[in-house]
């Protein structure tokens, strides 16, 4: 096997991912993974519209489009009287990302598709079936790790494990549902926390564009629970009778599975890093495992690609981890929060979250924070922050006219005449840079803003600041207005 620039370990969703974004890129590439197929049941069920726009970089949104399902419903904490303490509101049509807010899928279908995209690739070479059983076997440039909990790839790095704090035993059970039944209809359409402290539970809508209608349920074990017999139907359907019978759906799946919220420091030693759930794991209240996986391959693409292109030094990897770990530990620190709302079983913490919400509830978003310090100016929000993707004149999404470039987006008046490789997009995204005070904004190839200005005079200098690390001053720009 000839060395290649980038070596894979692991073909789920966030390495078949990272493998689609490098051959993009025109890497040489080389994924493996120790399972020839997909497996066959769901894991995950819902990404972000962020999420969906990386999977446009990828060149696969409109796929993943056919195969999963918008949702604008939002999510719902309610207690067992039905009073709602929570509320995450959904989006309505477009959301900031050009698609939908938030998206269901069915996990084997999605990885099938980016698996087969990686059939687009001739320098991708997928090696299905083979267990790596050590990283000095891997001839590459770089090798990530996006090999999960147990990963070879953090081993051999020795990364230091941070505990979060929520580790808890819940029941997952997916169901086949009948479309037509009357109870099923009359399930809720948003994802449901149901806040009982008798017997914790979420409902989720996953949909499905198959013909069946998947309900997810996930019910927190108990005291005196016995985790083996959890997944007879004959302990869970009595849970959840208040909602459906046995004759009513099927079941698809069930198993135990311990919630967990750790993050590891150390992401990088040397060619190897890691991704996805090789370097933390979320608990599900929030929807965002998969998503925070997902957010590594984009972060971790465009820096390969350039270090490897000679483009920008081999520094630029270390920023990896120093953007994304405070990043992710947002996200994860913001479920931990929800989860202790929802698994709150004594009568002390019950009483406490029911005189907290006692007057209304609770309106809450998916955290949008600032990526830790790395390849971005030193200064606060919007610097660090994702910029939307807004319609082009000519109807096209942003970022299909910027690649996987930088851009220069802002006022015409201060991008007239600027000399600089950046796309640069005049007189677009302009109630972003209006809501912020400024007039121009440099973005990164992910999306993220690299630096704004107020002028003429703060463009060029953080132009000056990204060229001191880039090849992308002195030559004519490239204008699409």
């Amino acid at each position: 096997m000839s060395g290649a620039d980038v070596a894979i370990v692991g073909c789920g969703p966030v390495g078949a991912l990272l493998a689609n974004l490098l051959g993009r890129e025109g890497l040489s590439v080389d994924i493996h993974d120790r399972e020839r197929d997909v497996y066959p049941l769901p894991r995950a069920v819902h990404f972000d519209g962020e999420v969906m726009r990386i999977f446009q970089a990828a060149g696969l949104a409109e796929r993943i489009a056919q195969t999963s399902t918008p949702s604008s419903h939002g999510v719902r904490y309610q207690d067992p009287s039905g009073r709602t303490l929570l509320i995450r509101k959904g989006i309505e049509g477009e959301g900031p990302h050009g698609w939908a807010g938030s998206w269901y899928f069915y996990q084997p279908t999605l990885e099938g598709v980016l698996r087969e995209g990686l059939a687009r690739f001739a320098n991708v070479r997928v090696h299905l079936g083979h267990e790596v059983a050590s990283v000095d076997d891997l001839d590459a440039r770089f090798v990530v790790g996006c090999d999960g909990a147990r990963s070879l790839v953090r081993h051999a790095i020795g990364s230091r494990q941070v505990d979060l704090g929520l580790h808890r035993h819940w029941l997952v059970v997916d169901l086949l549902c009948d479309p037509a039944n009357p109870r099923v209809q009359a399930l809720p359409r948003h994802t449901l926390q149901f806040c009982d402290p008798e017997r914790p539970m979420t409902l989720v809508n996953v949909g499905g564009a198959d013909g069946q209608r998947r309900r997810r349920w996930e019910i927190m074990l108990m005291p005196g629970d016995d985790p083996a017999r959890m997944v007879e139907p004959e302990i869970f359907w009595p849970m959840i009778a208040r909602w459906l019978g046995r004759d009513e759906a099927r079941i698809e799946r069930s198993a135990v599975y311990t919630f967990h919220s750790l993050v590891q420091e150390g992401w990088r030693r040397g060619r190897l890093l890691l991704a996805g759930d090789s370097c933390h794991q979320t608990p599900p209240f929030l929807g965002q495992g998969m998503c925070a996986g997902m957010r590594d391959a984009v972060n971790l693409a465009w820096k390969l690609a350039a270090v490897l292109r000679g483009e920008a030094p081999d520094s630029l990897l270390d920023t990896y981890e120093s953007e994304r770990l405070p990043h992710v530990r947002a996200f994860i620190e913001l479920a931990v929060r929800l989860g202790n709302v929802i698994q709150a079983t004594d009568s002390a913490t019950v009483a406490d979250r029911e005189r907290r919400f006692a007057a209304r509830p609770e309106v809450f978003d998916f955290p949008r924070p600032q990526l830790g310090p790395g390849c971005r100016l030193d200064a606060p929000p919007p610097v660090g922050t994702i910029f939307p993707q807004p319609r082009l004149a000519d109807g096209r999404l942003m970022d299909e006219a910027i690649g996987q470039r930088f851009a220069i987006v802002g006022d015409a008046a201060v991008l007239g005449g600027l000399g600089s490789n950046a796309v640069v997009l005049a007189d677009i995204g302009t109630e972003w840079l209006a809501e912020h005070k400024v007039r121009a904004a440099i973005l990164r190839p992910d999306r993220y803003v690299f630096a704004v200005a107020r002028d003429r005079e703060e463009l060029q200098a953080a132009l000056a600041a990204l060229a001191s690390s880039f090849c992308l001053a002195g030559s004519a720009p490239e204008r699409t207005d």
